[in-house]
C-alpha cells in the first residue's frame, strides 16, 4: 500500500523583512503626520520666510554679479524693501485706514441693504425655511456673552502677529546670510553621481519659485492699481480698502479674484445703485480675461507650468493645512513636487536605459 503523497507546502512571499519594512513605513508616517499637525504654526512662517528669501535672493544674486559682497548685497536688498514698505505705508496707510474705519462704521447700514437686494433677499428666505435665522440668533447671546474673553484674544493675536512678523524677518535674514553654506554642505554629502541632479534640481525650484513670486507681486500691484482706479472714477466712497483687498485677492488662484469681485459688486450695488454695480461686474469678467490670458503668461513664462486641476487640489489641500497661507503658497508647492516627480521618472527612466543596453 503506496503512502499517501504530502503536496510540499509552500513557502511565502512576504519575507519578515517585509512586512518589518511596511510596519516601520506606516510608523514613519504616522509620526510625521504628528509631527506637521504638532508644528503647524512654525512650518508655517518657515515656509513664509523660505519663500520671501528666495525671491529676495535673486536681488542680492544680481548685485553680487556687479561686485557687491554678500553681506553688503543683502544689506542693500533689506533697506530697499524697508524704504519702499515704509513710502508704500505713508502713501497709503492714513487714506486706507480712515476708510477702514468708515467702512467698519456704515457695515452694520451696508449689510442691511446688500440683504434687501432680490439676490440676497431670495436666499434669505431659503435660509429662513431651513431654520437658519432661528440658529443664528440662539448662538448670537453665546457669541456675545464673553466680551472680554474674546477682547483679550484679540490682543494675543495681534502680538501673535507681531511675533510672527518678527520671527519671519529674522528667519530671512538667516536664510539669505547662512542658507547658501547649509545648502552646498548638505550636496557634499550626496554621492557623486547624484549631485549633478540634485543641483538642477534646486536650482529649477530656484527659478520656478522666485519667478512666480516676482510673477504674483506684479499681478498683485497690477489689479490693486486698476481697481481702485476704477472705484475711485465711479465715485465709490470705499474704493480705496476695497482695491486694495482686490490686489491680495490675486494671491489666491481663481477663486481669490472671484470671490472679491463678487463681494465688491454686492458693496457698489448697496451703496452706488445698480448701474454702477453693473459697470464693476463688467470690469472683473473683463479684468478676469486680462489676468488669465495676458498677464499671467507673460508674467510666468519662466516658471513652471502646473496644471489648473493641479493647481485647485493644491489649493484646496493647502487651505485645509495653513489656511489662507496655504492658498497664497499652494502653486510654488505644486511646481516644486511636480519638478521633483519629473526628475524621479527621469531617473528611472534612464536607469531602466542603462539596464537595456547591450554589454560590450
Amino acid at each position: 500500500m503506496s503512502e499517501p503523497v504530502v503536496p510540499p507546502q509552500l513557502k511565502s512571499q512576504v519575507s519578515p523583512r517585509t512586512v518589518f519594512t511596511v510596519c516601520l513605513v506606516v510608523l514613519g508616517v504616522m509620526v510625521l503626520v504628528v509631527l506637521v499637525a504638532k508644528t503647524r504654526v512654525a512650518l508655517t512662517l518657515t515656509g513664509i520666510a523660505a519663500l520671501i528669501a528666495l525671491s529676495l535672493e535673486h536681488g542680492v544674486s544680481r548685485l553680487e554679479k556687479r561686485g557687491f559682497k554678500r553681506w553688503l548685497a543683502i544689506a542693500v536688498v533689506l533697506f530697499g524693501l524697508f524704504v519702499a514698505t515704509v513710502a508704500l505705508g505713508l502713501l497709503v496707510i492714513p487714506d486706507l485706514v480712515t476708510q477702514v474705519d468708515a467702512l467698519v462704521t456704515q457695515w452694520p447700514h451696508l449689510w442691511k441693504q446688500m440683504r434687501g437686494t432680490g439676490i440676497l433677499r431670495a436666499l434669505n428666505q431659503r435660509l429662513q425655511s431651513l431654520g437658519w435665522n432661528e440658529r443664528l440668533e440662539e448662538a448670537t447671546p453665546a457669541i456675545a456673552g464673553p466680551l472680554p474673553a474674546l477682547l483679550m484674544s484679540a490682543i494675543g493675536g495681534v502680538v501673535g502677529l507681531l511675533g510672527g512678523m518678527l520671527t519671519v524677518f529674522f528667519l530671512v535674514v538667516f536664510m539669505l546670510v547662512f542658507g547658501g553654506g547649509v545648502l552646498k554642505r548638505l550636496l557634499e554629502l550626496a554621492r557623486p553621481d547624484h549631485r549633478l541632479r540634485y543641483v538642477r534640481v534646486l536650482r529649477n525650484v530656484y527659478t520656478a519659485t522666485g519667478g512666480y513670486l516676482s510673477g504674483i507681486t506684479l499681478i498683485c500691484a497690477i489689479n490693486a492699481t486698476l481697481t481702485t482706479t476704477m472705484l475711485a472714477v465711479l465715485g465709490m466712497p470705499f474704493y480705496l480698502p476695497l482695491g486694495v483687498a482686490s490686489g491680495f485677492s490675486s494671491l489666491v488662484p481663481y477663486a481669490g479674484p472671484i470671490i472679491a469681485g463678487g463681494i465688491i459688486t454686492l458693496l457698489t450695488l448697496a451703496t452706488g445703485g445698480l448701474w454702477k454695480a453693473l459697470a464693476v461686474f463688467i470690469y472683473f469678467l473683463l479684468y478676469g480675461q486680462l489676468e488669465g490670458n495676458v498677464m499671467a503668461p507673460l508674467v510666468f513664462k519662466r516658471t513652471v507650468h502646473v496644471n489648473p486641476l493641479v493647481t485647485l487640489l493644491a489649493v484646496l489641500f493647502c487651505v485645509e493645512l495653513a489656511g489662507i497661507v496655504g492658498a497664497v503658497v499652494a502653486v510654488p508647492v505644486a511646481a516644486t513636487l511636480q519638478i521633483i516627480v519629473r526628475e524621479v521618472l527621469l531617473f528611472r527612466q534612464e536607469r531602466r536605459a542603462a539596464a537595456v543596453l547591450p554589454e560590450p
